[in-house]
């Protein structure tokens, strides 16, 4: 049974439980199984040795997902190659390919958690009420280890980029 956690976010102004353990800044960034767009399996260790920016949304759908992937994806294009940069949602990954093509996407690599939810427990993102991901965003350094996290309080609103991007930086 996963921990569950309430008071931690809000969506649309209504309390709602995360599914997971609270992972801290400091703690070894727990593995994962998601698929890309062409339903490979994706898991943390694909990306070894890399620094990884990994931004969780809802829905690319939906106007703040759309609007904060955007924005990583036009930030990542300044950072090193070497920097992996990926969105983890549970939309299908038809769903991600389809909106990445309408939206001109080409750094930010996405993710979908549909099949295990594997992201959202491990990372305890999992929206309980919704069977959404919360909004957040995760650094994880280049020996697996999480350096920022940001769970944003209120789902419909965007992150602080500023602060997500000088984590990054600190580390390339």
């Amino acid at each position: 049974m996963s921990e569950k956690r309430s008071g931690v976010i809000t969506f649309k102004g209504n309390p709602v439980t995360l599914v997971g353990p609270d992972v801290k800044v400091g703690d070894k960034a727990p593995d994962f199984r998601v698929v890309d767009g062409t339903l490979q399996p994706v898991t943390l260790a694909d990306s070894k040795g890399k620094v990884r920016l990994i931004t969780v949304v809802p829905s690319l759908d939906t106007g703040v997902c759309d609007t904060m992937t955007r924005k990583f994806n036009e930030e990542a294009a300044k950072l090193p190659e070497d920097v992996v940069v990926y969105t983890v949602s549970v939309d299908l990954p038809f769903a991600q390919n389809r909106w990445c093509g309408n939206a001109g996407i080409d750094r930010v690599k996405t993710l979908s958690d549909y099949q295990d939810r594997s992201f959202g427990l491990n990372y305890g993102l999992l929206i309980d009420e919704l069977k959404l991901l919360a909004r957040a965003v995760l650094v994880v350094d280049a020996n697996d280890k999480i350096v920022y996290r940001e769970i944003v309080k209120e789902v419909t609103t965007e992150p602080d980029y500023k602060a997500a991007l000088e984590a990054v930086r600190k580390l390339v």
